[in-house]
């Protein structure tokens, strides 16, 4: 009964056309879960322009601002999916194309993208398809626009690698970079050429200057021809500089190449996914010494064995991404709680959906819900569905927890979101409620 009232309230009128981008709107809340910095209970929210001014306790709200009164409501950041197909149908391939980029799959109408922003889900990363080997690089949207210009937020978000531990696997990132250090070699024999040429012309100058002054004949005092000479060496030394920093042109990086590039520039990260034990000791020895930022997308299949590399993994800090799951060891009875069992060992975790399927989206929470109730720490859960992943994609500075600063995409739930019982009424994305209704 309580909860058929407070939806009830929730659904007195919906501020889709007070909360429009660039109005401002305060928002009082019973919870607000920021990620960031805990819990804040009676917390006030101050939004302008689709971007969070302010969150605190109990804040004055200036006369005359609009307020969403939500004082039994709880407050999420939207939902990050990082690993996501929403909205694309292109199929992939298992070869090496670690220069083809997601971006052009992208199709704005697609229903796809509005049921997710209904879930919840308010940034999503899209990954190139492919069942094997380097299909491309992933690309981050917010799942609302006109034009796939509109929706994107972050192209090359990271480069999907799908490892198995066999020889293709190995060869392919090997020789990735022994073609980067191919590259790197001739780009360094490039420039010692330049700058050869350019000392060459540097004494061909002088020589031509050494001429010229034995066949002048100047008039004046010796200071005054010192402060001549002065001003023509720093005059001819900025003209030296600036035909330096123009004249050198670094030889062009063959398209699949540069991405190994940006890897080891740390401008791109790497996705590798894993299917068991194996293929992550084989992946480790096969990368060596090359100190590139890489992440793993861990697929819980029915024969996993990958418990058993948890610590070393967890030992590198390295961030791992899973689906909400107890998955049960093959041939026996024991239930594993994985994503919990890295967390334990050092890992980082991020939590994905089941599959991108709209009832899935709507029922992520429920499930993430099933594993905190199997152990896994809540705050450890609700940042692997926000912070982490944005962090992950490179958006953190925009999404991911209730900040100033950031993007106002939240979500309005009847009780903690992790609950069976709670629901989702209401979803404002960059200020404007697009999903639901809540009380003014």
């Amino acid at each position: 009964m309580k909860l058929r009232n407070l939806l009830s309230s929730c659904a007195a009128l919906a501020l889709a056309s007070l909360a429009s981008a660039g109005d401002l709107v305060a928002i009082k809340a019973g919870h607000v879960e920021t990620v960031s910095h805990g819990c804040i209970q009676h917390a006030v929210i101050l939004v302008e322009d689709g971007k969070i001014v302010t969150v605190g306790k109990d804040l004055p709200i200036q006369r005359g601002i609009p307020v969403i009164d939500a004082p039994d409501l709880w407050v999420v950041p939207g939902f990050v999916d990082a690993y996501s197909r929403v909205g694309l149908e292109a199929r992939g391939s298992s070869e090496f194309n670690p220069h083809v980029k997601v971006d052009a799959e992208i199709f704005a109408r697609n229903d796809e993208f509005r049921d997710a922003l209904e879930a919840g889900v308010t940034t999503l990363g899209l990954y190139p398809a492919g069942s094997g080997g380097m299909p491309g690089q992933a690309c981050v949207v917010r799942p609302a626009g006109a034009t796939a210009q509109e929706m994107l937020v972050k192209s090359g978000s990271y480069l999907l690698f799908v490892f198995r531990s066999d020889a293709r696997s190995k060869k392919m990132l090997k020789d990735a970079f022994e073609k980067a250090n191919e590259y790197v070699e001739k780009e360094k024999k490039a420039r010692e050429k330049w700058e050869k040429d350019q000392g060459k012309k540097k004494d061909d100058k002088k020589e031509e200057k050494k001429d010229e002054k034995k066949e002048e004949k100047k008039e004046g005092t010796a200071a005054e021809l010192q402060d001549e000479s002065a001003a023509q060496e720093k005059k001819d030394e900025k003209a030296e500089k600036t035909d330096a920093a123009k004249g050198y042109v670094p030889p062009e990086a063959d398209e699949k190449v540069k991405p190994f590039l940006d890897l080891r520039a740390k401008k791109l990260r790497m996705l590798v996914t894993l299917f068991t034990a194996a293929d992550w000791l084989h992946f480790s020895q096969a990368l060596g010494k090359e100190d590139i930022g890489y992440d793993l997308r861990i697929a819980l299949t029915r024969d996993i064995d990958v418990w058993e590399v948890a610590k070393p993994i967890g030992e590198k800090k390295l961030r791992v991404l899973m689906e909400p799951e107890i998955t049960t060891v093959w041939g026996t009875l024991r239930q594993r709680n994985l994503p919990a069992e890295f967390v334990a060992a050092g890992a980082k975790l991020v939590l994905l959906p089941r599959g991108d399927a709209p009832s899935i989206f709507k029922n992520w929470p429920r499930h993430v819900g099933e594993i905190i109730a199997a152990g896994l720490d809540r705050d450890v859960a609700l940042r692997a569905m926000t912070l982490e992943p944005a962090e992950m994609l490179g958006v953190a500075d925009r999404v991911g927890s209730v900040d100033a600063g950031k993007d106002a995409n939240l979500l309005f739930f009847t009780g903690d979101p992790f609950q069976a019982t709670s629901k989702l009424a209401a979803v404002m994305l960059e200020g404007r409620i697009v999903h639901g209704e809540v009380q003014q």
